[in-house]
């Protein structure tokens, strides 16, 4: 896939590798702010099972 992706990119070396990291900067920003908090709300790991005493 990402040899695909990498094939049909257009320009020269360097320009296919500026373009690259752009797409994957892209990609990291929209997991982090979309994907990953949507997904958060499933997720058994944010459970806490420590209960304060209240002091």
């Amino acid at each position: 896939m990402y040899a695909w992706i990498f094939r049909h990119l257009p320009g020269p070396l360097a320009a296919k590798i500026l373009l690259s990291l752009v797409l994957l900067a892209g990609i990291v920003y929209l997991l982090m702010e979309f994907a990953f908090p949507w997904a958060s709300q499933y997720s058994p790991l944010n459970d806490s099972t420590i209960e304060s005493t209240g002091r």
